[in-house]
């Protein structure tokens, strides 16, 4: 089958600028312009709008110069207004040579909006190709609010056609401006206006209002359209275009009659700056980009990727230059965390694996997540058990109060007896220390000494991560080490202290 081009044009730095609190300075539009051309590699940009500020007319010039010195001038676009040629004294100033100009594509909005007459708007729109061409600009054209159009006044939309036919147009963009449409809808008025005018290049820009975006490009390229219009992270106003990301991934996949020059393997990186240089985060579940849609978390499914990769699919995260994740938490299961282990380089007998699972899914319950990071710091806590345990730490209150010194009510068990003592200290750990040995000296049993306490986080953790106390004790002559492991950092000392009681 002979593949059919499609060009995409990104619109980020026009459309998706119209995000609420969304503005891109000018050195932010050209690093994200050469960024789209020569890495993401997509077909041409729309960058400003013309009149815009000052700001936008600096940011044009920048990339309008960087793109003349590589080869990029014509792959530069700026939506322009049918305003009587001050749109295109603009475009020069800023040296750009393609104008998507703005017209009306339903005559619900030309008769309310600009109330005017089919022919009068005809008429203007001629007489600003006639200066374009005198200027050498390339036109393109927008009718806004077509999806409209379609619906409700198809004999306008094709009234207005039929004129386009006869005027210097290159592409005529084809709007859902409101994102209104349905994937049926989208595929039926796009085949009738590619059926009535075979020589002409359509191309299709979709919103994402009812969620439809993707669809609704996927039934634009079945339809025989000539170029999509896609905004990285699916930036734009109220509830954004069609994402790149998705799009680029379904017409690869699905639709085999397509060829397109994007670069899948820097969606990923594209998409993470434009979110550092919008402060909008990106969902962890948004397809593609997301942090966690290459990350399995249900032990099931690590076990089946074991057993001929059972839970991929086609969306391999190296695709797009990333890696499969095996979550660690309540729901890991043992192939979660042999994953994780040969990452890591590290080997575990069964009987390990499965207290070091159990302790994971244990943690799991407490905190949001457990790291690879982690993973170390939890094999040191689990194997260091090897003892009977006759010792227990049954309940404890900490307080700290200001002004007041902190106190420990402590409920101890030892043998199968249980004391309960009370004692203030420097710190809440100082008093549960405090009462502990008060409990040891009536009971005439011998108490180590402190002398060392060290706390410690996986390194490349956050703030939710475990948190290791590794504390040192001295009985006699003796000399010990015991390690406690949890997310709250006075209760991993509390269980590195109740493995020392056991040790002793």
């Amino acid at each position: 089958m002979k593949k059919r081009t499609i060009e995409i044009m990104d619109t980020t730095l026009r459309d998706g600028e119209q995000t609420s609190g969304v503005s891109f300075s000018a050195s932010e539009k050209l690093t994200l312009a050469k960024l789209l051309l020569d890495e993401l590699k997509v077909d041409r940009i729309e960058v400003a709008s013309a009149r815009v500020s000052e700001g936008e007319l600096e940011a044009v010039k920048q990339i309008t110069h960087w793109a003349s010195e590589n080869g990029h001038l014509e792959n530069i676009e700026v939506l322009t207004f049918t305003d009587g040629g001050v749109s295109l004294k603009w475009m020069e100033k800023a040296g750009a040579k393609v104008q998507n100009l703005l017209t009306k594509g339903s005559l619900n909005h030309l008769t309310h909006q600009l109330k005017k007459t089919p022919e009068q708007h005809f008429s203007e729109i001629g007489k600003v190709f006639s200066k374009a061409e005198k200027q050498g600009i390339i036109n393109n054209i927008y009718l806004e609010d077509w999806s409209n159009g379609m619906r409700n006044s198809p004999e306008y939309v094709f009234q207005f056609l039929d004129f386009l036919a006869t005027q210097p147009v290159k592409r005529i963009l084809l709007p859902d401006t409101l994102g209104i449409l349905t994937h049926t809808e989208v595929f039926e008025f796009v085949s009738q206006i590619i059926e009535r005018y075979p020589d002409q290049h359509f191309d299709f820009h979709g919103h994402n209002d009812y969620d439809l975006g993707v669809a609704n490009i996927m039934e634009a390229v079945k339809a025989g359209c000539h170029g999509l219009h896609l905004t990285v992270n699916g930036m734009g106003e109220r509830a954004g275009n069609a994402p790149m990301a998705s799009a680029i991934a379904v017409i690869n996949d699905f639709l085999p009659g397509a060829k397109i020059s994007v670069n899948e393997k820097a969606l990923y990186k594209v998409s993470k700056l434009v979110s550092a240089f919008t402060g909008i985060s990106i969902p962890s579940n948004k397809p593609i980009v997301g942090d966690s849609v290459f990350t399995q978390t249900a032990g099931i499914h690590a076990d089946g990727d074991n057993k001929n990769n059972l839970y991929f699919s086609d969306l391999m995260p190296e695709r797009f230059g990333r890696k499969r994740k095996y979550a660690l938490g309540k729901m890991s299961g043992k192939a979660n965390i042999q994953k994780n282990l040969q990452e890591l380089g590290l080997t575990l007998n069964d009987d390990e694996l499965k207290k070091v699972t159990a302790r994971i899914i244990e943690l799991g319950d407490k905190k949001e997540r457990v790291t690879k990071d982690d993973l170390p710091y939890i094999i040191s806590d689990v194997l260091d058990t090897d003892y009977q345990q006759k010792v227990f730490v049954k309940s404890y209150v900490l307080t700290h109060s200001k002004g007041l010194k902190p106190s420990t009510t402590l409920l101890l068990e030892i043998d199968g007896k249980t004391f309960e003592e009370s004692a203030q200290g420097d710190g809440q750990y100082d008093a549960f220390i405090n009462a502990l040995r008060n409990i040891y000296k009536s009971q005439k049993k011998d108490f180590p000494k402190l002398t060392d306490y060290a706390v410690r986080i996986p390194p490349g953790s956050n703030s939710d991560a475990l948190c290791e106390t590794v504390i040192t004790w001295q009985l006699f002559e003796k000399e010990f080490t015991t390690r406690g492991l949890d997310s709250d950092q006075t209760v991993s000392a509390i269980k590195a202290t109740e493995k020392m009681l056991n040790i002793i």
